[in-house]
């Protein structure tokens, strides 16, 4: 017998195995199709319960994970900007910076210049 918390149950454990995927797979393309696929739904679908359960939408999800780890890298030293930008999918420093501030309020150089403790909070709260 189905129960009223079933479905919910479902769509969330769904929805965290493509969010192990994700993280997982963070270096990789991660296209619609795919991640609709790891969640067993169609991608009209998996757009609707992924953005019901998460908050966001599966692309949102993805660049602020990015966003993130190219924030740790700079955090850590990573000296070239441009490097970092390519590992995070972005095309472009200009393309990066851009999504960068619109994620911490900063651009990658002035994040940079953060101590760590800010850095780290902000990185948190991405």
């Amino acid at each position: 017998m189905l129960t009223e918390t079933q479905p919910f149950q479902e769509y969330s454990d769904c929805i965290e195995e493509v969010m192990r995927y994700i993280r997982a797979h963070i270096n990789e393309s991660l296209d619609r199709e795919t991640l609709a696929s790891v969640a067993g739904f169609s991608i009209p679908h998996f757009h609707r319960v992924f953005r019901a359960q998460v908050g966001e939408s599966a692309a949102s999800y993805v660049r602020r994970l990015r966003l993130i780890r190219a924030g740790q890298k700079l955090r850590m030293g990573a000296v070239d900007i441009t490097e970092v930008a390519l590992a995070a999918g972005y095309d472009s420093h200009a393309a990066f910076s851009k999504a960068f501030k619109q994620q911490f309020g900063f651009s990658p150089s002035e994040f940079r210049q953060l101590g760590c403790i800010a850095a780290t909070q902000l990185l948190r709260k991405g």
